[in-house]
């Protein structure tokens, strides 16, 4: 999880940690599909940014809570919800930082993964600049 300070994502309280989570598997599906190499980035990520408290039936059973949220009240409605549960700027571009990593997970970030990251970035709050910095920075390591 480069360019991520753990440390300081591993004490956040339960809330913040599962609005991450959802985040990046809002992420990971945002093209339609769930490549192989995006979900185990996605598994191991989750695993070290929980510190191993959100695994096996406790990471499906959200994953599951998740992808319902998507389905019935749409990614508006999940990226909201997101928000209200990181409400500093800080946990926000962590959480974007985190998304993108998983888009680029398969080496390929696809338009409709651009378009997922540009529509979390407005949702968070966060520049359209920057989250295209981030974007491309990442592409750069």
């Amino acid at each position: 999880m480069s360019g991520i300070d753990v440390s300081s994502v591993v004490n956040l309280a339960e809330p913040k940690l599962e609005a991450l989570v959802e985040l990046m598997l809002l992420a990971a599906s945002a093209d339609g599909e769930l490549a192989e190499v995006e979900l185990a980035h996605f598994t191991e990520s989750v695993r070290s940014l929980t510190n191993g408290t959100i695994a096996g039936p406790r990471l499906q059973a959200l994953v599951e809570r998740t992808q319902a949220a998507i389905e019935g009240d749409g990614r508006e409605a999940l990226l909201a919800s997101i928000r209200d549960r990181l409400p500093d700027a800080g946990a926000r571009k962590v959480g974007l930082t985190l998304a993108i990593q998983v888009v680029a997970a398969d080496g390929i970030v696809r338009t409709s993964e651009r378009e997922l990251v540009m529509e979390t970035a407005e949702a968070l709050g966060i520049d359209g600049d920057t989250a295209a910095d981030l974007v491309r920075d990442f592409g750069k390591t």
